[in-house]
């Protein structure tokens, strides 16, 4: 297979992590990035990260682009991205990371500039969405633009569907404890989407709207109007946790909920489901390439058809990821 040749639109937090997983990975290669900051101030954010750690490679600018790994990248700053001419560097597939560009009308911007295709990083009003080891399969080698939905969508929408496939969802509420975010603030200010969201993300537990449950009935459209949820943003840099309280149609137990994970963990959603039954918290996953990792022993049941699972996710690293996988994916088609 050719070397998969990707262009990031959007250097920032799961920009760079696209980064970080491709660096790792055979036959895939960035070619060319396009951000507002200058190359310099990249290299810097590339390399050191308060999270993940330093870079695991070199990093170095020259005449005028990223040097990483030996290997050239090509930096524009264009605020247009018709104007990017991605095919100039053979650009197959976009990682649209700026969270702007998320319209099938807007990430088309990215194809006049040159691309061939295009994978949002975030949910899409009207992109198709997919996500990883549940509805991937129905991309299509005709589909130019996708959306790669959401970093809880791709916690929550694995654990919904080995229960639903297992068991059948009668209907389900989730809470993401989701870890702080760069649209959120250090210090209290106005935030356009409510007013609680311009509170300090030091200082508070923050509730907050989420679309990753309605988008999960988009990937799973037999959980329509049967599954919703909302977050709590909290202040931590990394990793978050959804907590799923469920009803199910088939009377079962809590062994049987957690062997269904295992069994799902180590087959057809190996890589993308894990299962622990370690005495984890949040730190011990970040890095973690999987978007949705069962904890056992945190989950609990009321009765045969009512019960609560709980799955850890590193937002950032996780969603990152899956997102190359499925840009892998696509290229395949």
């Amino acid at each position: 297979m050719a070397t998969l040749k990707v262009g990031i639109n959007g250097f920032g937090r799961i920009g760079r992590l696209v980064l970080r997983s491709i660096v790792n990975r055979d036959n895939v290669e960035v070619v060319a990035i396009n951000d507002l900051l200058d190359v310099e101030h990249l290299a810097y954010l590339l390399k050191y990260d308060s999270v993940h750690g330093r870079f695991d490679g070199t990093v170095s600018v020259k005449d005028g682009h990223l040097v990483v790994n030996g290997k050239t990248v090509r930096i524009t700053a264009e605020r247009d991205p018709k104007n990017v001419k991605w095919d100039a560097v053979g650009v197959d597939i976009v990682a649209e990371c700026t969270g702007i560009f998320t319209t099938l009308e807007t990430a088309q911007y990215h194809i006049d500039g040159g691309a061939k295709k295009v994978v949002i990083s975030a949910p899409s009003k009207d992109a198709p969405m997919f996500v990883m080891g549940v509805n991937h399969k129905d991309v299509k080698a005709t589909d130019k633009i996708v959306s790669n939905a959401s970093c809880t969508t791709n916690c929550l929408a694995p654990l919904a569907k080995v229960l639903n496939d297992s068991f059948g969802i009668e209907e389900a509420l989730m809470t993401t404890v989701h870890a702080t975010t760069a649209t959120q603030l250090t210090v209290d200010g106005p935030s356009k989407k409510d007013y609680r969201g311009g509170r300090s993300a030091m200082l508070n537990i923050i509730p907050a709207s989420t679309g990753a449950a309605k988008a999960v009935t988009k990937v799973i459209p037999a959980l329509e109007g049967k599954l919703t949820g909302m977050a709590f943003r909290v202040p931590t840099a990394d990793v978050s946790v959804v907590d799923l309280t469920v009803k199910v149609k088939k009377e079962t137990s809590y062994e049987e909920v957690k062997k269904a994970f295992k069994t799902a963990s180590e087959g057809e959603l190996k890589g993308i489901l894990g299962y622990t039954e370690e005495l984890v918290v949040s730190q011990d996953f970040v890095g973690d390439p999987r978007t949705s990792i069962f904890d056992a022993d945190a989950g609990i049941e009321l009765n045969p058809t009512f019960f609560k699972v709980v799955s850890w996710y590193d937002n950032e690293a996780g969603y990152s990821n899956k997102l190359v996988d499925l840009a892998e994916y696509i290229h395949k088609l």
